[in-house]
């Protein structure tokens, strides 16, 4: 019988089995039913019996758990070293945990062999989430314990999972998550930069006032005595922004209706954080590097204030290469996409401007006049008198790349782990291949050997972020360009040279990888331009050095 048939026997509780049907198998099903590992719950609790933590697999009441528990103590006899007891109706099995105990509330019948490796897996699991094993810290990740307990036991019967997996399984990791967060921290620092900046040419503007003798714009009452050169940028900003339009190239935007690109509910809160810069007294400029971030966005979400023609610009890279160098394998797979708002617009022509140099085979919608598109590059339905469907998305063009030519791939990794007395020196090194490239949040992902501690950072361009729980070292740059195309990574830790790898990049750019764009957009009577609004995005789907 399955484990299925077991839990039914049990549920009818059969005490009878001399029916002739089951005469056959009614030793086996005895012994199959005596040796099944029914677990009433899992605690952990203090040695007086408090429960800190109980999760429950069967139907029980608090007050019967927390009874059994307030029993617990009492049972044991300190002279002796079991790690479980018995009373007429349930079997505890213990292990104890420093000041704590993990205790395991199991049936009578249930296997003591199989009930000590359930409690030595959860007694491992504790230490996963909770740093010192004390009250306090137990009922402050109480509930990451309480799903890796989901995790171990369903329904009373042991799961067949081990600690990796369980990390694994409760690991709820969200990659637009970690590209917001990094968007985010690259504005705040943008903006920072883009303060003291100001700040300096203010200052400068300032003294260059005093010594042509004028008085300091925008000073007032305060004169020119000691006053810091962030007061000063705060004073000044409004009042000399007319006369010097060079310091701030772009405007802020005005609170009524903007052309300007927003990013949904994700960018409220980054817009959130601007304004509360904003009420502090801090002028905030969207140009130059500030944009920077707001540019990678983009990526994520398409612009709010879309013309009534937009065309969106998709690429998505895979890659796999290997430790000792060499391409084993890339793809981009790129599409053009065309959403029509307004019927009007509906029969258009769509010029492409193909500058791809990398060998990338295009394809046309079935829908669309290729032979048009293979003399004039435009992109036109086969019946003229047709218009392009309204307030859909429609893939008009796709197109694909794949290559094992090194020589291509947009961002090198060369990593060198290397073995000395004290454990591995590890090397990483970046370069940006394509110069026409702007990478942005780029996040590489190193693997670290679990138990040996922190890696030791050396020298390192960008920031980096050592995260125990998952065992990686995140190694993260807000900008790759022509202009920082390099930069390297070193630190130390015990380990072989195989615990680092595969290592993993992600990244977003608003420029795509084999220069397909929309040159313009036509009406297919009388040739007249057509206003419409286009996006484009690149990002990883998978990249990594194995």
């Amino acid at each position: 019988i399955n484990d299925e048939q077991k839990r039914l026997l049990l549920k009818k509780n059969i005490k009878n089995l001399t029916d002739p049907k089951l005469l056959n198998g009614s030793i086996y099903v005895l012994m199959s039913v005596k040796s099944l590992q029914v677990l009433l719950a899992a605690a952990v609790c203090t040695k007086a019996g408090k429960a800190i933590v109980s999760r429950q697999f069967v139907e029980m009441t608090r007050t019967r758990v927390e009874g059994l528990l307030a029993a617990f103590p009492k049972l044991m006899n300190t002279g002796k070293q079991h790690t479980f007891v018995e009373t007429e109706s349930v079997r505890y099995v213990y292990q104890p945990l420093e000041k704590l105990y993990m205790v395991l509330i199991t049936t009578k019948n249930s296997n003591i062999l199989e009930d000590l490796e359930t409690l030595r897996l959860f007694s491992r699991v504790i230490p996963e989430y909770c740093r010192v094993l004390e009250e306090s810290e137990i009922s402050e990740h109480c509930f990451d314990i309480i799903f890796a307990f989901d995790e171990i036991v369903a329904l009373g019967y042991r799961e067949n999972v081990n600690l990796a997996q369980i990390r694994t399984f409760t690991e709820m990791d969200s990659h637009e998550e970690k590209v917001f967060r990094a968007v985010r921290e690259t504005q705040e620092r943008e903006a920072k930069a883009e303060m003291k900046r100001k700040a300096k040419e203010l200052q400068r503007a300032r003294q260059d006032a005093e010594r042509a003798g004028k008085k300091s714009p925008g000073f007032g009452g305060f004169g020119s005595s000691g006053m810091s050169s962030s007061i000063s940028a705060t004073i000044i900003t409004d009042t000399i922004e007319p006369e010097k339009p060079k310091v701030a190239p772009a405007p802020v935007r005005p609170s009524g209706s903007s052309k300007a690109l927003k990013l949904g509910v994700k960018g409220k809160e980054v817009d959130n954080f601007v304004d509360k810069l904003k009420s502090e007294g801090e002028n905030i400029i969207a140009s130059g590097a500030g944009r920077k971030a707001s540019e990678a966005s983009k990526v994520l979400q398409p612009p709010v204030n879309m013309e009534s023609v937009h065309l969106r610009v998709e690429e998505k890279i895979s890659l796999t290469c290997g430790r000792d160098g060499g391409l084993q394998n890339m793809e981009v797979l790129g599409m053009i996409t065309l959403k029509v708002t307004d019927e009007k617009n509906g029969r258009i022509s769509i010029l492409i401007n193909n500058n791809d140099k990398k060998g990338a085979q295009l394809q046309t919608h079935p829908h669309v006049d290729k032979k048009l598109f293979t003399t004039e590059s435009l992109i036109g339905l086969k019946n003229q008198e047709k218009s392009f469907p309204l307030n859909t998305d429609l893939g008009v063009l796709k197109w694909r790349l794949q290559s094992t030519d090194e020589s291509l791939i947009p961002l090198t990794i060369n990593c060198w782990p290397s073995e000395s007395g004290s454990g591995c020196d590890v090397n990483i090194e970046y370069e940006l291949q394509d110069e026409g490239l702007e990478l942005n949040d780029v996040v590489i992902t190193i693997p670290l050997p679990s138990g040996v501690g922190a890696p030791v950072v050396g020298d390192l361009d960008g920031q980096y972020n050592h995260d125990s729980r998952k065992n990686i070292l995140e190694w993260s740059l807000p900008v790759i360009d022509e202009k920082n195309k390099s930069g390297s990574l070193e630190f130390s830790m015990d380990g072989k040279p195989n615990d680092f790898f595969p290592i993993h990049v992600s990244f977003v750019s608003k420029r795509n990888f084999c220069d397909i764009q929309v040159a313009k957009v036509t009406y297919v009577e009388g040739g007249s331009p057509v206003k419409f609004s286009s996006e484009t995005s690149f990002v990883v789907d998978k990249y990594e050095i194995l």
